[in-house]
Protein backbone atom coordinates (compact mmCIF):
# COMPACT_ATOMS: atom_id res chain seq x y z
CA UNK A 1 0.00 0.00 0.00
CA UNK A 2 1.26 3.40 -0.99
CA UNK A 3 1.75 6.30 1.22
CA UNK A 4 -1.98 7.89 -0.88
CA UNK A 5 -3.25 4.66 -0.18
CA UNK A 6 -2.84 4.65 3.20
CA UNK A 7 -4.91 7.90 2.97
CA UNK A 8 -7.76 6.54 1.99
CA UNK A 9 -10.15 5.48 4.37
CA UNK A 10 -11.70 1.77 4.88
CA UNK A 11 -15.71 0.58 5.86
CA UNK A 12 -16.35 -1.69 8.94
CA UNK A 13 -19.62 -3.07 8.51
CA UNK A 14 -21.47 -4.17 12.02
CA UNK A 15 -24.70 -4.77 13.53
CA UNK A 16 -27.20 -1.93 12.53
CA UNK A 17 -24.17 0.15 12.06
CA UNK A 18 -21.17 1.03 9.79
CA UNK A 19 -18.18 2.90 10.36
CA UNK A 20 -15.69 4.70 8.18
CA UNK A 21 -11.86 4.85 9.51
CA UNK A 22 -9.06 6.74 8.38
CA UNK A 23 -5.61 6.97 10.00
CA UNK A 24 -3.40 9.83 9.45
CA UNK A 25 0.37 10.48 10.30
CA UNK A 26 0.59 14.30 10.47
CA UNK A 27 4.32 15.83 11.24
CA UNK A 28 3.05 18.22 13.92
CA UNK A 29 2.95 17.26 17.91
CA UNK A 30 -0.27 16.18 19.31
CA UNK A 31 -0.48 20.02 20.93
CA UNK A 32 -1.11 21.28 17.93
CA UNK A 33 -3.36 18.37 16.51
CA UNK A 34 -5.57 18.98 19.73
CA UNK A 35 -6.11 22.55 19.24
CA UNK A 36 -7.27 22.13 15.21
CA UNK A 37 -9.44 19.43 17.13
CA UNK A 38 -10.64 21.52 19.20
CA UNK A 39 -10.31 25.74 18.71
CA UNK A 40 -13.15 27.27 16.93
CA UNK A 41 -10.46 29.28 14.58
CA UNK A 42 -8.57 26.25 13.76
CA UNK A 43 -11.99 24.22 13.19
CA UNK A 44 -13.10 26.61 11.16
CA UNK A 45 -10.14 25.89 8.37
CA UNK A 46 -11.32 22.26 8.18
CA UNK A 47 -14.01 21.08 9.94
CA UNK A 48 -17.44 21.57 8.05
CA UNK A 49 -19.63 22.97 11.12
CA UNK A 50 -19.03 25.11 13.87
CA UNK A 51 -19.16 23.35 16.82
CA UNK A 52 -21.30 25.25 20.22
CA UNK A 53 -21.25 23.98 23.72
CA UNK A 54 -19.04 23.25 26.55
CA UNK A 55 -16.39 20.78 26.16
CA UNK A 56 -17.16 18.30 29.30
CA UNK A 57 -18.86 14.73 28.88
CA UNK A 58 -22.41 14.63 28.63
CA UNK A 59 -22.77 18.36 27.16
CA UNK A 60 -24.94 19.24 24.45
CA UNK A 61 -23.07 20.43 21.54
CA UNK A 62 -24.68 22.30 18.48
CA UNK A 63 -23.33 22.11 15.08
CA UNK A 64 -24.14 24.63 12.36
CA UNK A 65 -22.78 24.33 8.64
CA UNK A 66 -20.70 27.49 7.06
CA UNK A 67 -21.33 27.32 3.60
CA UNK A 68 -24.76 24.86 3.12
CA UNK A 69 -27.93 26.02 3.49
CA UNK A 70 -28.58 23.19 6.30
CA UNK A 71 -30.33 23.03 9.53
CA UNK A 72 -27.83 23.17 12.72
CA UNK A 73 -27.59 19.58 14.32
CA UNK A 74 -27.40 18.79 17.57
CA UNK A 75 -25.29 16.38 19.47
CA UNK A 76 -23.66 15.65 22.79
CA UNK A 77 -19.94 15.11 23.76
CA UNK A 78 -19.15 11.70 24.36
CA UNK A 79 -15.76 11.28 25.94
CA UNK A 80 -12.52 13.82 26.17
CA UNK A 81 -9.11 13.45 26.86
CA UNK A 82 -6.74 16.44 26.52
CA UNK A 83 -4.15 15.85 23.51
CA UNK A 84 -5.75 12.18 23.51
CA UNK A 85 -9.10 11.52 22.61
CA UNK A 86 -12.33 13.28 21.77
CA UNK A 87 -15.67 11.15 20.55
CA UNK A 88 -19.27 13.20 20.16
CA UNK A 89 -21.98 12.78 18.74
CA UNK A 90 -22.72 14.66 15.08
CA UNK A 91 -25.84 14.40 14.29
CA UNK A 92 -27.15 11.01 13.67
CA UNK A 93 -23.09 9.85 13.31
CA UNK A 94 -20.43 9.50 16.63
CA UNK A 95 -17.15 10.68 15.58
CA UNK A 96 -13.77 9.62 17.64
CA UNK A 97 -10.37 11.08 17.14
CA UNK A 98 -7.60 9.32 18.66
CA UNK A 99 -4.43 11.06 18.94
CA UNK A 100 -0.60 9.05 19.48
CA UNK A 101 2.42 10.39 19.69
CA UNK A 102 4.65 9.27 16.67
CA UNK A 103 8.82 9.65 16.27
CA UNK A 104 7.49 11.88 13.04
CA UNK A 105 4.57 13.83 14.74
CA UNK A 106 1.20 12.73 15.69
CA UNK A 107 -0.72 9.79 14.77
CA UNK A 108 -4.45 10.64 13.82
CA UNK A 109 -7.33 7.86 14.09
CA UNK A 110 -10.50 8.89 13.14
CA UNK A 111 -13.65 7.38 12.93
CA UNK A 112 -17.60 7.92 11.98
CA UNK A 113 -20.04 5.25 12.95
CA UNK A 114 -23.69 5.74 11.42
CA UNK A 115 -26.49 3.78 10.58
CA UNK A 116 -27.05 4.09 7.19
CA UNK A 117 -25.11 2.29 4.55
CA UNK A 118 -26.12 3.36 1.78
CA UNK A 119 -24.20 7.23 2.45
CA UNK A 120 -20.97 5.60 3.07
CA UNK A 121 -19.07 5.97 0.26
CA UNK A 122 -20.66 10.05 0.23
CA UNK A 123 -19.67 10.92 4.10
CA UNK A 124 -16.25 9.06 3.12
CA UNK A 125 -15.04 10.98 0.62
CA UNK A 126 -16.26 14.00 2.69
CA UNK A 127 -14.41 12.92 5.68
CA UNK A 128 -11.48 12.45 3.48
CA UNK A 129 -11.44 16.02 2.33
CA UNK A 130 -11.99 17.38 5.69
CA UNK A 131 -8.76 15.21 6.95
CA UNK A 132 -6.83 16.68 3.80
CA UNK A 133 -7.81 19.90 4.68
CA UNK A 134 -6.76 19.27 8.95
CA UNK A 135 -3.72 18.74 7.27
CA UNK A 136 -3.12 21.84 5.09
CA UNK A 137 -4.49 23.98 8.42
CA UNK A 138 -1.65 22.49 10.40
CA UNK A 139 0.70 23.76 8.09
CA UNK A 140 -0.70 27.33 7.70
CA UNK A 141 -2.21 27.47 4.74
CA UNK A 142 -5.43 26.74 3.42
CA UNK A 143 -5.75 23.53 0.83
CA UNK A 144 -4.57 24.23 -2.95
CA UNK A 145 -8.23 23.12 -4.21
CA UNK A 146 -12.18 23.71 -3.53
CA UNK A 147 -13.38 21.13 -1.23
CA UNK A 148 -15.81 20.10 -3.46
CA UNK A 149 -13.31 19.53 -6.24
CA UNK A 150 -11.48 17.44 -4.05
CA UNK A 151 -14.12 15.49 -2.78
CA UNK A 152 -15.83 15.03 -6.64
CA UNK A 153 -12.21 13.53 -7.12
CA UNK A 154 -12.26 11.00 -4.44
CA UNK A 155 -15.40 9.82 -3.70
CA UNK A 156 -15.55 7.34 -7.25
CA UNK A 157 -12.77 5.21 -5.39
CA UNK A 158 -14.81 4.84 -2.19
CA UNK A 159 -18.03 4.55 -4.15
CA UNK A 160 -16.24 1.45 -6.17
CA UNK A 161 -14.13 0.28 -3.05
CA UNK A 162 -17.05 0.53 -0.90
CA UNK A 163 -19.53 -1.48 -3.03
CA UNK A 164 -22.95 0.16 -5.02
CA UNK A 165 -25.06 -0.88 -1.50
CA UNK A 166 -22.53 1.78 0.01
CA UNK A 167 -22.74 4.18 -2.55
CA UNK A 168 -26.62 4.83 -2.63
CA UNK A 169 -27.16 7.86 -1.17
CA UNK A 170 -25.51 10.81 -2.74
CA UNK A 171 -24.71 14.55 -1.95
CA UNK A 172 -28.22 15.94 0.09
CA UNK A 173 -30.35 18.57 -1.98
CA UNK A 174 -28.77 21.37 -0.08
CA UNK A 175 -25.54 20.50 -1.10
CA UNK A 176 -26.18 20.37 -4.35
CA UNK A 177 -27.50 23.68 -4.37
CA UNK A 178 -24.54 24.49 -3.44
CA UNK A 179 -21.65 22.95 -5.01
CA UNK A 180 -23.78 21.42 -7.70
CA UNK A 181 -24.13 17.54 -8.53
CA UNK A 182 -21.66 14.89 -7.82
Amino acid sequence: MSTQDAEFGTLERGEGTVTVRFTRLLPHPPAKVWRALTQAEDLAAWFPTTVDGELTPGAALRFSFREVPVPPMDGRLIAIEPVRLLEFVWGDETLRFELRPHESGTTLAFSATFAELGKAARDAAGWHVCLDELGYCLGGSPAPWPSDERWRLVHPRYAAEFGPDAAAIGPPAEWEETYGTA
